[in-house]
């Protein structure tokens, strides 16, 4: 048996193909994403080890906001010296380092990186744990000195005497670059401004007696851990974060997790993608060579062959497919995670093949996911194949279910999507977003399988629908082709699921996207009444010189400022919630329009009162007149009197739970030193807004990060920002695409194999190659059309329940694109059209004698 298992699979080792390579697609993204993020976090884990110092003592970090505030932290310099009295400490030094700045050149265009990654300044301070070393040029020496690091300086063209503006939190100044800074370690693709460790304080951090953090090096034969609790008992923790080396790497990389995890879970999102369809793949190949190994199994049978060996012998050809698929993955994946670290070059992060990870859960994620998936989708073609009897075999009849009833496939089917329309019809009608999003998530999960194992049984009533007009327009080609897409459900059935999961997917993203578009232009036209936002690119804060620019500019009659806080609120139910609150000036009520279920804006934004929303105070207790405590960063506490409470569509924005808000003065009163979000700007009496557009963006060219919008400028912004979602899925469609014309080219041409006989008796009584061709492209077109039509359906309720979890967020808007939908429909059909050009070539080249004589 082991031998005939072996010379078959070599035998149909073509027929194969396609099902291996939907394998080497799964395993080539699980293999890559995690050499990738394995390398990464491997070259960053020796990044972060080698530079730390000792023992580091940073501000206390007790809240953490997902929204820029602009201020930073700082210890007093006199910490260092504090800190270099205790018992075990070799030396410290006052570091001053901060991201919140721009530095652009003498044409007022960007230095810094455009991929995301930080713009640092920091002082010069050399040991031997940096990450740079001097290359060229010298070190600066006092104010207008600067050294730029070498990478880009590269990329923006910078040399020694260029002049750069820095643009930080105090203010603008200009430096000139006096020498360059080379990188020893991977560049993390940031970009390096070191200056004057004593102008980088008063420059950057407003006083040269404030520092950002104190390294501090051990003495001989102390340990890091030892340091540390003698540094906290001479200086106490309740204002400072004390963190060993290890500590301070550690929590460097926990930063950096939230990058790795984004690339890793879309690339395994892919490999998902590659599983799901290539399971429905690889059944239907199985199923089919089965089908048409009928005699051959029967043979085996006559032979003494029991069931057990036989379904054995399938699964072996499975197991034996699934090694092949995950070795050639494997390769793959290592070629995958060879470009993304050359891509991640190109974004600024230098990373060095050579030092590819390649640990041991890699190659055992990948032959579990290749092998485990060819083996459980041939499991049921290989029962399939242990029940044929030896006569039945022998008589040649096929076993592959053309004429077997469907009444457990329905039953199983229908009792699934009845469980599945539950879940989505309590996702609709839930009140809470936990509850809501959980019972979406059911409910796509049970549709999805309710509509595979039911497909089957929708195949002969749509198919005759959606082919009703090929006997029109085609006329016997056209019936021909209808009919051959009939013959088999469960095979047509199998063939467009691949195509159905894919467009499903894009359907039901397609509807949220739109529908968060639409809220979202709705919001922001019943909200916003400025002429003009301004606001950083990447929305961190700005410093007051453009604040104080903005205001002088002529023509401008209003500006209201924004600046965020993050806060901790103890609420009278008990619970702690962190979130981040806005600060607002108290002329808001004219660049904005707020709708209050109690209270106004000037209660709101008096002095010691607070703003949330009503239905966060609903859920929490909280009333008008309740006074709630509220922690600021560094150990600032206060209490507040909650004095409004809004009813605004939408108020619980991203980091933003609450919706809370106050008066800008109490933002500055508890973070000293902030800097502006946004504002809000309104042209004076008897200036068009157009005209004073184009005096703000005159005022602004020094500042290149900064962005004067109007209302249309801020929804294209939204728009542009959900697009990044629409794209993922949409390469995660692609990806499905090709898999599922993979599956579409393998049953046809599976297909063109088993009805070679009656190609040939075509051929024999005047069918044309043209007429063949067309045949076999009909009939591919159809099925893909129907594929396309059951996703796009399931696709459509998926949205309009993703959309009801949105509006219980205040999203409440529906909308459906129904171009993209047509043109999805449409793209359906053309690749039909391309899956079926190599089956239907091969159909038209077949010697007619050879194809009638064919068994």
């Amino acid at each position: 048996m082991l031998k005939a298992t072996l010379r078959s699979f070599l035998a149909h080792k073509g027929r194969l193909l396609l099902s291996a390579l939907a394998v080497v697609l799964s395993v080539a993204f699980v293999a890559g994403s995690l050499i990738f993020s394995d390398t990464v976090s491997r070259t960053f884990d020796r990044l972060f080890a080698s530079t730390a110092a000792d023992v580091t003592v940073e501000p206390k970090q007790d809240l953490k906001s997902q929204v820029p505030t602009g201020a930073a932290e700082t210890v007093p310099t006199s910490l260092a010296g504090e800190v270099a009295r205790v018992d075990g400490v070799e030396s410290t030094h006052a570091d001053v380092s901060v991201q919140n700045i721009t530095v652009v050149d003498s044409d007022n265009k960007s230095v810094g990186p455009t991929t995301g990654a930080p713009t640092i300044a920091t002082d010069w301070y050399l040991t031997d744990r940096s990450p740079v070393e001097l290359t060229s040029g010298h070190a600066p020496r006092g104010a207008g000195e600067a050294l730029l690091d070498a990478d880009t300086a590269d990329k923006k063209h910078v040399e020694i005497g260029d002049t750069l503006t820095v643009m930080a939190q105090p203010g603008s100044f200009k430096v000139e670059i006096v020498g360059i800074a080379t990188f020893t370690t991977t560049n993390p693709g940031a970009a390096l401004v070191f200056l004057d460790p004593e102008t980088a304080a008063s420059q950057l951090l407003g006083s040269a007696d404030r520092a950002t953090s104190v390294s501090v090096d051990a003495a001989p034969g102390v340990s890091d851990a030892a340091l540390k609790d003698r540094i906290a008992a001479g200086i106490g923790t309740g204002t400072y974060d004390i963190k060993t080396a290890d500590e301070q790497a550690e929590s460097s990389a926990a930063d950096l997790g939230g990058f790795l995890d984004v690339i890793k879970y879309v690339m395994l999102g892919f490999a998902g993608i590659s599983v799901l369809v290539g399971v429905f793949l690889i059944v239907n190949t199985f199923s089919m060579l089965i089908a048409q190994r009928t005699r051959e199994l029967g043979l085996l049978r006559a032979l003494g062959a029991d069931r057990r060996q036989v379904r054995r012998s399938v699964l072996t050809e499975a197991v034996l497919l699934g090694v092949v698929g995950s070795t050639l993955g494997l390769a793959a994946g290592i070629g995958l995670a060879y470009g993304l670290i050359k891509l991640m070059s190109v974004f600024g992060m230098n990373l060095k093949t050579t030092e590819m990870v390649i640990g041991w859960a890699t190659p055992v994620s990948a032959y579990v996911v290749g092998v485990g998936v060819t083996f459980v989708a041939a499991y049921l073609p290989a029962r399939r194949a242990a029940r044929v009897s030896p006569m039945a075999a022998l008589a040649d009849a096929e076993i592959a279910g053309v004429g077997r009833p469907l009444t457990v496939r329905a039953v199983v089917g229908a009792i699934v999507g009845a469980l599945g329309a539950a879940a989505l019809v309590g996702c609709a009608t839930a009140t809470k977003t936990s509850t809501s999003a959980s019972l979406l998530g059911l409910g796509v999960v049970l549709t999805l399988i309710a509509t595979v194992i039911a497909g089957p049984l929708l195949v002969r009533p749509v198919i005759r629908v959606l082919g009703g007009v090929f006997p029109a327009v085609f006329g016997s080609i056209g019936r021909m082709s209808q009919r051959n897409a009939l013959r088999n459900p469960r095979r047509t059935g199998a063939t467009a699921a691949a195509l159905m999961v894919g467009l499903a997917l894009v359907g039901g993203m397609s509807v949220a996207s739109a529908s968060m578009s639409q809220s979202f232009d709705e919001q922001i036209d019943k909200t916003l009444g400025a002429d003009f936002i301004v606001q950083n690119t990447n929305f961190v804060p700005f410093s007051q010189e453009v604040t104080d620019q903005v205001r002088g500019t002529e023509g401008v009659g209003l500006v209201v400022r924004q600046r965020f806080a993050p806060v901790a609120v103890t609420l009278p139910d008990g619970k702690r919630i962190e979130t981040t609150a806005a600060g607002y000036d108290t002329q808001v009520d004219d660049v904005a329009r707020v709708t209050y279920a109690a209270g106004d804006t000037a209660t709101a934004l008096a002095d010691g009162n607070i703003a949330m929303d009503a239905d966060f105070a609903k859920d929490h207790d909280v009333r008008v007149g309740s006074v709630i405590p509220v922690e600021f960063p560094a150990g600032r506490k206060t209490e507040l009197k909650v004095s409004a409470l809004t009813d605004q569509e939408g108020a619980e924005g991203f980091g933003m739970q609450g919706g809370l808000f106050f008066g800008i003065a109490t933002v500055e009163k508890y973070i000293p030193g902030g800097q502006d979000s946004a504002l809000y700007v309104n042209a004076a009496s008897g200036t068009a807004p157009d005209q004073l557009r184009t005096r703000l963006e005159r005022t602004l060219d020094p500042y290149p990060q900064v962005q004067v919008r109007d209302q249309a400028d801020y929804k294209k912004l939204v728009h542009d920002q959900i697009a990044v979602l629409l794209y993922l899925v949409y390469a995660l469609l692609g990806l499905a695409i090709v898999i599922a014309v993979l599956g579409v080219v393998n049953t046809l041409a599976l297909s063109v194999v088993e009805r070679t006989r009656e190609i040939g008796l075509l051929r024999a009584i005047g069918l044309g190659r043209r007429q063949l061709r067309r045949m076999i492209r009909l009939e591919s077109v159809v099925i893909a059309v129907f594929g396309a039509v059951l996703g796009l359906g399931l696709g459509l309720v998926w949205g309009v329940c993703t959309q009801q979890v949105l509006a219980l967020q205040g999203m409440k808007a529906l909308a459906i694109p129904w171009g993209t939908i047509v043109a999805v429909v449409i793209g359906s059909a053309v690749v039909g059209i391309v899956a079926a050009l190599l089956p239907a070539l091969r159909a038209s080249r077949m010697n007619v004698l050879a194809a009638i004589a064919h068994e």
